[in-house]
């Protein structure tokens, strides 16, 4: 159940920054918002992260077959477009609501793990995945709100799960493909490699398309540390999670993000919740509790 604490313990770290990337969006835009994660994470990962691995384990760096960058350069891409359209989403919609439409991501996950990675789930965890996810779409049918936007909504949300769900894909690839007897490594590893990329990617695209994000980053660069290293933070768990349990099981336990995610609606950004989304939260707390429970 290691995998079980690495997940809880990613996915708090994980709402807190996706809040702090809320608020940059207000200055910063969508695409400089998302950057700030990658450019103000790589450094915790790449200098703090992974030498720390390697000086208190003992650990030295892997050999990086080719298979291991093809994986990674996908996990590295479709990450970029996940964060992206997720904070797009964010910004239509409550925050509770906008993780809903992004959570279809288990059911995806699922389905790419089988056929990716052969990754084989069975009843019990099927079942605790359906739950869950019939639970974040409870939450996300929100009544009242004009037909164009909920489509549009609607459709950025689940693309942004998609790649979300192509993202653990790529990367639990990467971290699987080192053939590493210590999975520490593998994912801390893994991370410095794709944070990197991210970070480098993305910095050319503005510097060539937007070049006042960067200096707009630059000036904020204090609330963008604090959300990048919360970024790093989060993702090491996530990986090591990934080294250790399918991309499947690891992603339906996070949906209790959405009942972190009610927590900051409620008490930061002062949205109430409906009773809908009361029952939606209550389908996902049973899905995860099943989950947890089958293994």
């Amino acid at each position: 159940m290691l995998w079980a604490v690495f997940t809880l313990i990613a996915a708090a770290a994980q709402t807190a920054r996706n809040a702090m990337q809320r608020e940059l969006t207000a200055t910063l835009g969508t695409v400089g918002a998302t950057h700030v994660r990658f450019l103000f994470g790589f450094p915790f990962a790449l200098f703090v992260f992974l030498p720390g691995v390697m000086y208190f384990a003992g650990y030295s760096l892997p050999s990086s077959p080719a298979v291991f960058w093809l994986w990674v350069i996908a996990g590295a891409l479709t990450q970029i477009g996940a964060t992206a359209t997720m904070l797009s989403v964010m910004g239509e919609r409550s925050f509770v609501v906008a993780y809903a439409y992004i959570k279809t991501e288990p059911m995806q996950v699922a389905l790419f793990g089988l056929i990716f990675l052969g990754d084989r789930i069975g009843i019990l965890s099927g079942a605790a995945i359906l739950i869950a996810t019939a639970g974040v779409i409870v939450i996300s049918l929100k009544p009242g709100a004009g037909q164009v936007s909920t489509t549009r909504s609607t459709v950025i949300g689940i693309l942004s799960g998609s790649l979300f769900a192509l993202s653990a894909i790529g990367y639990r690839g990467a971290i699987l493909s080192l053939e590493l007897p210590h999975f520490v490594m593998a994912a801390t590893y893994t991370l410095a490699v794709g944070l990197v990329m991210q970070a480098a990617v993305l910095t050319a695209w503005l510097a060539l398309r937007d070049p006042k994000v960067l200096r707009a980053i630059a000036k904020a660069w204090k609330p963008s540390l604090l959300a990048g290293f919360m970024g790093a933070f989060a993702s090491e768990f996530w990986f090591l999670a990934f080294a250790i349990a399918t991309a499947a099981n690891v992603r339906t336990l996070a949906l209790v993000e959405v009942l972190f995610a009610q927590g900051v609606t409620r008490f930061i950004f002062k949205q109430p919740t409906t009773a809908r989304e009361g029952l939606g939260i209550v389908l996902v707390v049973i899905g995860v509790a099943l989950l947890v429970w089958a293994h």
